[in-house]
């Protein structure tokens, strides 16, 4: 009895119904910003989040946003209620446009299903989710080097995974002759580096011959060059009749990081498979979240609602809808030309430095990240001695970058590869 006692003691006094559970390895890009977080130095620099910042170094709120959530405010007759499992059906809708076009023969013959998700990372989560359960192969390849944390969401979904050639380091380019499939429609990230027009027209035939199932993953739509040339990949694949995953994000196009909005597109073959797919895809989101958060498909919903009109294009900015549209794409051709701005001003400073190697990869690089050739020790003397933070990989953030630090990010990588 004493004993029996004495063991219930020890269970209230001490030992956790959890002391079992190990403790997980750090998360490396968010160990980099801890570590970001407790450096006291004034010279600190940030390039490893893949967030964009202004000159001065702070969060960029952007004015059409301001604009569209002053919109939802005043609208009286707004309301907090759930939404459907699916997501607000207008930002579904405006979300397909958006990526394959008003004309898109899919959308015109209902072959789109769309749903909302939790940005890009839950639409990328739902559609492995989606794959594992429904497509009779269960391996996805991802490209290498590809976003750290790709291999998480087909990984938690219990998909195989294998790699394919993409990036060359010798050239700090895009290793083509490898190329089997390609995940990312524009801004790769973490190198940097797309594949062109007649490249992708390339890989588009070698899939489809080799019967490969493409899954774009679209965070970078009108951060590279424009909204249309962005989504060309993706237009190419739908445009041969055939079927595809799209997970697109406006948390970098729209600066909506922590509303969490995405959406995930699987084009089928005919309304029916359509229609059926959208099924399963509820079946999944029901056990998941249930049903997605309003504020920020509204927002995004309120932007792009007026691009269309019966269909049909709009360029002029005559209501506050095409107002706010046209002013997100003028923001965001600011955001993209100051980037490629970045990109020159380090490339002029490296040359100046006369730093060993050739840095013309800087300035063929497109959208918000670089992969700037550094090893992880070089890495690390940047963190020790100039307290420039970035990922292991070399990978640096442009749109973290302002032209005030671009002569001590020059200094630094000089000395890292002069030095280390």
């Amino acid at each position: 009895m004493e004993s029996k006692n004495s063991e219930k003691a020890k269970e209230s006094d001490g030992d956790s119904a959890f002391e079992q559970v190990a403790r997980a390895a750090d998360i490396p890009i968010y160990a980099v910003m801890a570590a970001f977080r407790e450096d006291p130095s004034p010279m600190k620099l940030n390039l490893g989040f893949g967030v964009y910042r202004t000159e001065e170094g702070k969060p960029l709120l952007l004015n059409a946003v301001r604009q569209a959530e002053q919109l939802l405010v005043n609208d009286l007759s707004a309301d907090k209620e759930y939404l459907p499992i699916t997501g607000l059906p207008e930002f579904n809708k405006l979300s397909a446009k958006l990526i394959f076009g008003a004309d898109s023969p899919a959308i015109k013959e209902n072959r789109v299903s769309t749903v909302q998700c939790l940005s890009g990372s839950g639409s990328l989560r739902i559609g492995a989710d989606f794959l594992a359960k429904h497509y009779y192969q269960h391996t996805v390849y991802l490209s290498q080097p590809t976003y750290g944390n790709h291999p998480n969401f087909f990984a938690a979904a219990g998909l195989a995974m294998k790699t394919y050639h993409y990036y060359d380091p010798k050239t700090n380019g895009l290793d083509f002759q490898g190329a089997i499939v390609l995940l990312q429609a524009s801004g790769h990230n973490p190198t940097g580096i797309d594949p062109t027009a007649q490249q992708w027209e390339q890989i588009r035939q070698l899939m489809r011959l080799k019967r490969l199932l493409p899954f774009f993953d679209c965070a970078y739509q009108g951060f590279v060059m424009n909204m249309d040339a962005d989504a060309l990949p993706v237009r190419m694949f739908v445009a041969d009749g055939g079927e595809c995953l799209v997970a697109q994000s406006y948390s970098k196009t729209m600066g909506l990081y922590g509303e969490r909005v995405g959406a995930l597109s699987v084009v089928c073959k005919t309304t029916d498979v359509a229609s059926r797919v959208e099924s399963q895809l509820k079946l999944l989101i029901r056990p998941m979240y249930s049903n997605p958060p309003i504020h920020g498909a509204s927002i995004v919903t309120a932007i792009l609602k007026d691009r269309y009109i019966h269909g049909v294009y709009i360029l002029s900015a005559l209501q506050d809808g095409r107002e706010m549209y046209s002013r997100w794409v003028t923001e965001l051709k600011q955001l993209t030309d100051r980037i490629a701005t970045l990109r020159q001003q380090l490339h002029l400073a490296l040359l100046d430095r006369g730093t060993p190697g050739d840095w013309s990869h800087i300035t063929r690089q497109v959208g918000m990240f670089s992969l700037t050739g550094l090893n992880a020790e070089q890495v690390a003397f940047l963190i020790k001695e100039y307290h420039i933070y970035m990922s292991p990989d070399g990978r640096i953030n442009m749109a973290g970058l302002s032209s005030k630090a671009v002569p001590y990010l020059a200094d630094a990588i000089h000395a890292a590869v002069t030095l280390v």
